[in-house]
């Protein structure tokens, strides 16, 4: 790391020190443009971008409203100048003496905004087939969010989950999880996914606050176009081009969060990014970026119990609250797993281990963000670009999945080669994953208890030691207060030496399983690490033919894409080894590869007012058959062009994730299986299994039993209860599909004040891929169970537990809408906002083992107020945003989410002389406590002040 910082900032110093040189180059024979944008007050407009009609050649304004172009065209020609909220117009140039001065006429909307995602090429907003939410520059520079990435939430059907200062997630429209298969992310096209975690880690690998150009988000599924793990949805970050957009920017932000924390002082955030592209001819042109942050990040710390104790000893009232010897709390670690102690007088519990807060083990919440990414662009023609592009991101920070991970020094790269044509795109890509230092929170807890005391011997010494209070005449709750102390006696506690050491050197040990000391008496306890390392290669290509087909737009595409996966082995391993060496580091590497393409034809009719488009996407998945996922749309635009109705249906798959089909992991006594049929053989979890919670229903039922019944064995109860038990009779993973019906409308209305735009969809999913937890007796068939396999269902160690990706039985639907307006209602004051509602059919899964997580509140809105140009130079902008309550479900575990709501606010001064701009602003400016999702962390307010220099370079005509 240091060693990458030391170079980004020789690199930078170098780049300020050639500037004056690169400038005097020699131009080959072009010439330089000059000129200014202005409003049609005469006030500067920055970030207007300018383009030579027909060309790919284009600049942008500064914080001045002026630019240079370099270009070798002849003249005559046509300028075409662009700025949200002014009207696109064209400027006839004729020769280069004359310094232009050009001036832009309010318009308020998004009449002429062109977006191209939907589709995968470009088109006006107001006319894309399926809903799609776009934020260009202007919009990204004024949002009060802490960052542009956070701005994204905002947008009108985005749901944002915050894991942390360096990792959010998006999802769209129902079934969200901390670890989003079903969403994808792209920049510049590059999906930005760590491959083995499965989803983008946030933007930490993605543009910086200087880069970014603009975001389109498209709701619901794309798989119709984009293939794989599109099914819920996509974003794309489009970043700035180093031939339009010049000079050497740099951004300092100020920050602090924690504010009035009990227990806990104001923490520091700072972030620092530069941005340098130079066009050094007419043809050739670089960029590079690099940005540093550094923050205390928010802390996981509820008490919130999974297992309260009306639930696990309900025959003693007693034991509730801090009495709970059951207790399971949301961020303290191996505590979940429950074992069975009877006492002297034949009194059977459920009790867990102690268990460690997630405060003790990770102690310091310090997370950092380093990003470098570099590009070489080269005009090849007059309508074609190369570039090559480098991209590096090092983040800590904190990921949820079935457990928690603590993200340290993990380490995502790319490199893309791309050629764009107006005609054609051709693109090929590799990234590089490491998750360096991480390390999972569960058998991390867990291996700090039994490299204390095993926990056989740690039941001998509790039950022991109850039965000893219990003589003494303690009632229920102090003898069990008893024996916990009796049990812990001598355990690692947090803060001591030894506890530190014996944390460090778990979390240096990649093997989660647990050795007894006959096997290997060096090493007692089991480790932590996460030691992950990935490549996915992918190329792809899309071709429009419009020069040889006249009669419709077709668009054709096709793209491949392969994993390779180094066993780790603890999350994945090589499957050739025996089973007893399965878990293991090395190996075969595991390779997983699809392919596919597609074909899109769009026709306009009826005077251009009916757009129709329809696609076809095929994919083939080398562990799966192949899959057709069609698409239809309609778009109507009444004559006057104000109004757009539009109508789509698709059918897409996706194919089970790296981690939802080859995992293998041993993680707090249950392991994680893929759903691949292979992996299940000689393990019996498909087919000679119980279901996890009917497993634990019925030790507890057997429990209830014995103690109405003194006289009753714990057998006898358990056999009493054995309609209890229900088993899983699970099947191996297929890919997931999804029909999704979608209706929609877009309009700009009264002189283009007002912007509406609203859209409906209904989903259904067969074979919605989730997790199901199930106990497989060490011996015997649960389908004709004995009495031993009974008793082994009462004791954990006679049992081998299994969470096994697998599908639903039943058809999962939901459905929801989403209406959003924009009025410029004086001047250039605006106020905006959107409500969205989703829900999900309840009663299609209410027989279903595999209950699929919506967790999505059913309303959520955001309202916006502001304005660009309350004086001269100074805007501001206030958001609102607030959301229902809801249920969380997952398998890290189940509870309520309150209702919340925030406020987000900004001031921005600039100084053009300076090219300079000042912002101060506030995340949850009211500094409200909320948390997005069970186990998450709680979120507080953040305070900044960001100075951004955005300058160009001054050139000489030759």
């Amino acid at each position: 790391m240091k060693k990458f910082l030391r170079f980004s900032q020789h690199l930078l110093f170098f780049l300020l020190l050639s500037v004056p040189v690169l400038t005097q180059a020699q131009l080959n024979g072009s010439y330089i443009l000059e000129g200014r944008i202005v409003d049609d007050k005469g006030n500067a407009l920055p970030g207007a971008t300018i383009q030579i009609k027909s060309t790919n050649i284009g600049t942008a304004t500064d914080s001045t409203g002026k630019f240079q172009l370099i270009s070798s065209v002849k003249f005559p020609f046509k300028l075409v100048v662009r700025l949200l909220g002014f009207q696109q117009q064209e400027f006839e140039v004729k020769s280069s003496k004359s310094n232009l001065q050009l001036q832009l006429y309010t318009q308020s909307l998004l009449v002429d905004e062109v977006v191209v995602s939907a589709s995968r090429q470009a088109e006006k907003l107001l006319r894309s087939p399926v809903a799609i939410e776009k934020l260009d520059i202007r919009a990204l520079k004024e949002t009060p969010s802490a960052s542009f990435y956070d701005a994204i939430g905002n947008l009108k059907g985005v749901q944002m989950t915050t894991a942390g200062l360096t990792f959010k997630v998006f999802n769209t429209r129902g079934f969200n999880v901390p670890n989003n298969f079903r969403f994808m992310q792209l920049v510049d096209g590059v999906d930005n996914q760590a491959a083995t975690l499965g989803v983008p880690l946030g933007n930490a690998i993605g543009p910086t606050e200087l880069d970014i150009l603009s975001v389109e988000v498209t709701p619901g599924a794309s798989s119709a176009l984009y293939g794989m793990n599109a099914i819920n949805g996509m974003s794309n970050l489009l970043t700035k081009n180093p031939f339009q957009y010049q000079g050497i920017s740099v951004s300092q932000k100020i920050a602090v969060n924690h504010v009035g924390e009990k227990g806990t002082s104001a923490k520091p955030i700072t972030e620092t990014a530069l941005r340098y592209a130079q066009a050094l001819s007419s043809r050739v042109a670089i960029k590079l970026n690099f940005s540093y942050m550094q923050g205390t990040d928010w802390f996981a710390d509820s008490h919130n119990d999974f297992n309260p104790g009306t639930k696990a000893n309900p025959d003693f009232p007693t034991l509730v609250g801090a009495n709970n010897v059951a207790n399971d709390a949301w961020n303290k670690y191996a505590d979940q797993s429950t074992m069975q102690i009877v006492d002297k007088n034949g009194k059977a519990y459920n009790v867990s281990r102690t268990g460690y807060w997630e405060k003790d083990l990770v102690k310091d919440f310090t997370v950092r963000n380093a990003k470098f990414d570099g590009a070489v662009h080269l005009k090849v023609g007059r309508n074609m670009e190369a570039s090559y592009a480098y991209r590096v991101g090092l983040m800590d920070g904190f990921f949820q999945r079935g457990n928690r991970i603590g993200l340290k020094n993990v380490v995502v790269q790319n490199h893309k080669l791309e050629l764009v044509h107006p005609d054609f795109t051709l693109r090929t890509y590799v990234s590089l994953e490491n998750t360096g230092d991480s390390y999972n929170m569960n058998p991390l807890a867990d291996n700090l208890e039994k490299s204390f005391k095993t926990d056989a011997k740690w039941k001998t010494d509790y039950t022991s030691a109850l039965n000893s209070a219990l003589t003494e005449g303690k009632d229920i709750a102090a003898a069990h207060a008893a024996a916990r102390a009796a049990a812990d006696n001598g355990r690692f506690t947090p803060g001591t030496e030894a506890f530190n050491q014996q944390l460090a050197k778990i979390k240096s040990i990649n093997d989660w399983d647990i050795y007894p000391v006959s096997k290997n008496p060096s090493n007692t306890s089991g480790g932590a690490a996460l030691i992950q390392k990935s490549r996915f290669y992918h190329v792809e290509g899309t071709w429009n033919l419009r020069k040889y087909i006249h009669f419709a737009d077709v668009l054709v595409g096709a793209d491949y894409r392969t994993y390779e996966i180094i066993p780790d082995g603890n999350n994945f391993v090589d499957f050739s080894k025996p089973m007893d060496k399965r878990n293991t580091p090395g190996g075969k590497n595991i390779w997983y590869g699809k392919y596919g393409g597609f074909a899109q034809i769009s026709k306009l009719l009826f005077n251009n007012q009916l757009k129709l488009t329809g696609s076809i996407r095929y994919d083939k998945n080398e562990e799966f058959d192949g899959k057709v996922n069609p698409r239809l749309a309609a778009v109507y635009t009444t004559p006057n062009q104000r109004h757009n109705f539009r109508v789509s249906w698709q059918n897409g798959f996706r194919f089970p994730s790296l981690f939802e089909a080859y995992s293998f992991v041993n993680n707090g006594q249950v392991r994680r299986v893929g759903g691949l049929a292979f992996i299940e053989e000689g393990l019996g979890y498909f087919k000679n299994s119980y279901l996890t919670t009917s497993a634990n229903a019925f030790v507890t039922a057997s429990n209830k039993t014995k103690n109405a019944n003194p006289g009753m064995t714990l057998e006898q109860a358990a056999a009493a209860n054995a309609n209890v038990l229900k088993v899983a009779n699970l099947d191996a993973v297929v890919p997931e599909q999804i029909h999704a019906y979608e209706a929609g409308y877009k309009s700009v209305l009264f002189d283009n004040k007002v912007f509406v735009d609203f859209d409906a969809y209904y989903s259904r999913y067969n074979n919605f891929i989730g997790q199901v937890e199930v106990a497989v007796p060490k011996t015997g068939n649960v389908n004709n169970p004995t009495q031993e396999v009974l008793n082994q269902m009462l004791d954990k160690a006679k049992q081998d537990r299994y969470r096994v990706w697998t599908n639903s039985k039943s058809t999962v639907e939901n459905y929801g809408f989403a209406l959003g307006l924009t009025y410029n209602f004086y001047k250039t004051f605006t106020i905006s906002g959107n409500a969205n509602y989703n829900t999900l059919v309840q009663d299609k899964t209410k027989d279903d083992a595999l209950i699929p997580g919506f967790n999505t509140p059913k309303w959520f809105t955001n309202v916006s107020f502001g304005n660009r140009a309350i004086a001269k130079n100074l805007g501001f902008n206030i958001v609102w945003h607030w959301q229902d309550n809801f249920y969380w479900q997952n398998l890290f575990g189940n509870g309520d989410v309150p209702a919340y709501s925030t406020v987000d606010a900004q001031v921005t001064y600039g100084i053009p002389k300076l090219h300079t701009s000042l912002k101060v602003g506030a995340n949850n400016l009211f500094n409200t406590t909320y948390f997005q999702y069970v186990g998450g962390p709680s979120i507080k307010g953040l305070y900044y002040l960001t100075i951004t220099y955005e300058g160009v370079f001054k050139k000489k005509n030759p």
